[in-house]
């Protein structure tokens, strides 16, 4: 235990001497300890992490859910939600302990960080070896880029509902753009302004769907008849298991952070806020509108338009260029590993050798711009690995020997003592998510992503859009 404590502090003399000589750095060019720059640019506080890990946890997912809720009913939405919320927080807890103890293993060997961002793929190669890095890093960036393409789909099909004067992969191509200059913020350090404004943007958007849905009240002649098909339950389930799985980037998260220790917790607090966001606004968006939104997969398509939903649509188009950045920024830190100038110090000169990350996500985003049905594609063939079973995994064989456990740097929660509570919890993620998320939610979500392609085919030109161009006809 002392040797664990040991280890621990070792860790926070680092990195606050780290965090030490960052700031130096920054009053060499401006004196006052409040300068604007520091506020609004420089982040790695708790708060900092807090607010990146709920900004980043529902971005455009939040106007899937009532989609999900009329695939499944509304009390296996509201159930899954807790149920997959407190999952996910568990897994991003397995990851932190796996990156302190990661730091801590290289800390002993004088390995310096200094311009070096840890990922997950490295905190895997250095506990369990290279295979595990290579099943890590195919994991997670496919996860990462499909992430990616899913926030510029949002962007076309969220403008489409101010503007339908252009098609949604017209759109696309713009908000491609846009979303290319995502390539000159450096890190997670940087998104402190961001990542506050973000949340502002999304508890808007929620709150606007509960209120305007409870204003409108239920359509006439509503129904609620889901679940009808298992096929819809699963992919339903599937959203939601992708909605909790954001935590991805919690890794680089983490070294964003001057005292990384503290984020244990800090993803289940993000959590439990994000549950008064996406319980109420899907809850109320299902009472107003029930069946219809079996084809309506984005729910500002039954809201009638207004002012208010203007800006909501504009907020999430703002927050969905921070999300696409999020997603993406792990993917520039790879992509500059590869080529070698991960440690440049030149933002343009990183910017110029990112942009080729882009091509690829504006190309996928026109081929399938399956706005709903792509999300549940990605947990479930994606989302379920990368952040459900290969964290638990690696938790499991990372400590199974006695030497491994007694010298850990990070022992088990106060809430379950025990390695063996730990061992069962991780052994039911692995088979629950492999069997319920892997395997029915994949067949179940590739079925109905197929019928989209077949229904709309590929490089559709405005998916779901009304045969009318005015809204009127919504």
């Amino acid at each position: 235990m002392a040797g664990g404590k040991q280890a621990e502090e070792a860790i926070v003399a680092n990195l606050n001497e780290a965090g030490e000589h960052e700031e130096k750095d920054e009053e060499k060019g401006d004196h006052s300890i409040f300068s604007v720059k520091s506020i609004l640019w420089h982040g790695g506080s708790v708060y900092d992490a807090w607010f990146s890990c709920a900004s980043n946890q529902v971005a455009q997912v939040l106007l899937t859910l009532p989609y999900s809720f009329s695939q499944m009913g509304m009390l296996s939405g509201i159930v899954l939600q807790i149920f997959y919320g407190v999952l996910g927080s568990w897994t991003a807890y397995l990851i932190s302990v796996l990156y302190i103890e990661y730091r801590n293993r290289k800390e002993k060997e004088n390995v310096c960080f200094k311009n070096h961002v840890i990922q997950w793929f490295e905190v895997l190669d250095g506990l369990l070896g290279p295979y595990w890095k290579a099943v890590g890093l195919a994991f997670n960036c496919t996860f990462l880029l499909f992430g990616s393409v899913i926030q510029l789909i949002a962007c076309a099909s969220n403008i489409y509902y101010i503007n339908d004067k252009l098609d949604k992969r017209t759109w696309t191509y713009i908000f491609g753009a846009c979303c290319a200059t995502t390539v000159f913020i450096p890190s997670f350090h940087n998104y402190r302004i961001w990542s506050f404004l973000g949340l502002g943007m999304t508890t808007y958007t929620a709150w606007y769907l509960t209120i305007a849905s409870i204003v409108h009240g239920q359509v006439e002649g509503v129904t609620h008849h889901g679940p009808t098909k298992l096929v819809l339950y699963f992919t339903g389930a599937t959203n939601i298991l992708y909605t909790f799985g954001g935590h991805a980037v919690t890794v680089e998260i983490m070294h964003a952070m001057w005292k990384p220790q503290k984020f244990k917790y800090i993803y289940l607090l993000a959590t439990l806020f994000v549950f008064t966001l996406t319980i109420p606004s899907a809850t109320a968006v299902y009472w107003a509108f029930g069946d219809q939104l079996l084809n309506h997969s984005n729910a500002f398509s039954l809201l009638p338009r207004s002012a208010w939903r203007d800006v909501a649509v504009i907020l999430m188009l703002i927050h969905q260029f921070i999300t696409f950045g999020f997603a993406c920024t792990p993917l520039y830190f790879v992509w500059e590993k590869v080529l070698g100038m991960h440690d440049t110090k030149s933002i343009c000169l990183r910017a110029v050798c990112r942009l080729p990350v882009v091509i690829p996500i504006w190309f996928l985003a026109i081929i399938f711009p399956f706005f709903g049905p792509i999300n549940s594609a990605v947990g479930s063939l994606l989302v379920s690995f990368t952040v459900y079973i290969i964290p638990a995994l690696a938790h499991m064989l990372t400590y199974k020997s006695a030497s491994a456990r007694q010298n850990a740097a990070e022992k088990p929660p106060f809430f379950l003592p025990s390695w063996t509570a730990v061992y069962a919890v991780n052994a039911f993620i692995v088979i629950w998510v492999f069997v319920v998320g892997f395997g029915l939610g994949g067949w179940a979500s590739m079925t109905n992503f197929i019928k989209q392609v077949d229904t709309f085919g590929l490089f559709a030109k405005c998916y779901q859009c009304p045969p009318s161009p005015s809204l009127k006809h919504h």
